[in-house]
């Protein structure tokens, strides 16, 4: 804030001594081609006119200014270039950042390749190097190669033929992501002499900074690709007990029901489809409660209604809200496997509601409740099988999904059931449309 106040009136101040020196500027001027002008008026706007382009001269040469100019320069600078890839480097957003680096560099040409072809590039000899082209110069493809940066002042050193008339040096940075070079930034110019420690520092600036984005990106991915092989993981983990129960359960219908066998049949198949097709990203609450209710119709078959009943409560303006796939069914598996009475009926509620941008879903049983050291055990996790990565995996996802902010709850208490409840910050913001 203090430097915020201070840049207006350093300019408020630098207005007056302009206008004090264009003052004494003009009373000198009218001095001296006028007669009898007095001599002391005379001095004294000499000396205001000396003084005032004194003080300018300090302020505008002042290192910290320029310090500090040059800074906000290159900050706008860096901010436009991170806008100008959202979703990574291709040929639009490499053909953006080469438009905005010429004019803020002393090179005569700005360009950004990949690995095998010219992403992007501005400046002198632009229709000789259009984006989409295969790379032409040996020096690129040797810092492709070794990952190093590379200064180079002859028009052969770069690659291009003897007595070039246009490019006679350049500086080529790697853009590296883990260690290897997944491209090159680099800057041509008309003259060696034009580079200079300030251009070799922007170049590698923004060669450091283009890599770290490519990283970040590429980390990103990894951690969409390990959460979908985790969800492959739980989904192989859990489907064999689930699998072999249900076929039992079918096989005991056949003799004594076959219309409900063949019923039951029907929506095993509808399920297991499903399962596969919601694999991978959002889907609908609605989707997601169907599918947990397609589950349960297995486990009622099983055991009898007189043993499990599911209910639901979701809230109206919950239509069309989507969540990550396979969430609600296995802590309603958890509920049935674990939290079912010796005697008596186990009912299960999933209520959905939202409170502001956040969506609540909680998995409420009356069952058989757990202990303490049972509750820590399941919300930190140490098995890597089964409902031991479930939980885990649904905790990771909502995380990766919604943020830090959002978390998996239990609440519970021996022999009077659990609840489970995922807050999902923002939740909303992954309404349809």
């Amino acid at each position: 804030m203090g430097e915020q106040r201070r840049k207006p009136r350093t300019l408020l101040f630098e207005t007056f001594l302009a206008i004090m020196a264009i003052g004494s500027g003009a009373i000198l001027v009218w001095s001296l081609v006028t007669p009898g002008v007095n001599v002391v008026l005379l001095v004294i706007a000499g000396v205001i006119l000396t003084l005032s382009l004194v003080v300018i001269l300090r302020l505008v040469l002042d290192p910290d200014m320029v310090r500090a100019s040059q800074t906000d320069s290159v900050l706008g600078l860096a901010s436009q270039t991170l806008a100008a890839m959202p979703d990574g480097l291709d040929i639009a957003s490499a053909q953006k950042i080469c438009d905005l680096l010429l004019p803020a560099t002393s090179a005569c040409a700005v360009a950004i390749t990949g690995t095998d072809m010219i992403l992007g590039y501005a400046g002198a000899q632009q229709d000789e190097s259009r984006s989409g082209s295969p790379i032409r110069t040996a020096a690129t493809h040797a810092t492709l190669q070794d990952g190093k940066t590379r200064i180079l002042t002859s028009p052969e050193e770069i690659g291009f033929p003897a007595g070039s008339q246009v490019i006679k040096a350049a500086i080529i940075v790697p853009l590296t992501v883990s260690g290897e070079a997944q491209g090159t930034l680099k800057f041509y110019f008309r003259h060696a002499r034009n580079i200079n420690e300030t251009q070799i520092s922007i170049a590698e600036g923004f060669g450091e900074l283009l890599s770290t984005q490519l990283a970040a990106m590429a980390l990103e991915e990894q951690t969409k690709l390990a959460t979908s092989m985790e969800l492959k993981m739980l989904q192989s983990q859990i489907n064999p007990h689930f699998l072999f129960n249900t076929i039992n359960t079918i096989a005991s219908f056949i003799r004594t029901d076959p219309n409900k066998a063949r019923t039951l049949l029907r929506e095993f198949a509808v399920f297991y489809r499903r399962t596969l097709e919601d694999a991978s990203d959002l889907i609908l609450l609605d989707r997601e409660i169907e599918q947990t209710q397609r589950y349960f119709t297995f486990e009622v078959a099983r055991f009898g209604e007189d043993r499990l009943e599911l209910d639901t409560d979701i809230d109206e303006d919950l239509e069309g809200v989507y969540i990550p796939a396979f969430m609600v069914q296995p802590l309603v598996e958890n509920a049935v496997r674990h939290a079912m009475p010796s005697e008596g009926k186990l009912t299960i509620l999933i209520r959905a509601l939202r409170t502001g941008n956040d969506v609540l879903v909680s998995i409420v049983d009356d069952g058989t409740g757990m202990t303490e050291e049972a509750r820590q055990n399941i919300l930190h996790p140490e098995s890597s099988t089964g409902l031991g990565i479930a939980v885990k995996n649904i905790h990771d996802r909502i995380r990766g999904y919604y943020g830090g902010d959002s978390r998996m709850d239990i609440q519970t208490k021996l022999g009077a059931g659990t609840t489970v409840t995922l807050y999902l910050k923002d939740g909303a913001l992954h309404d349809e449309g």
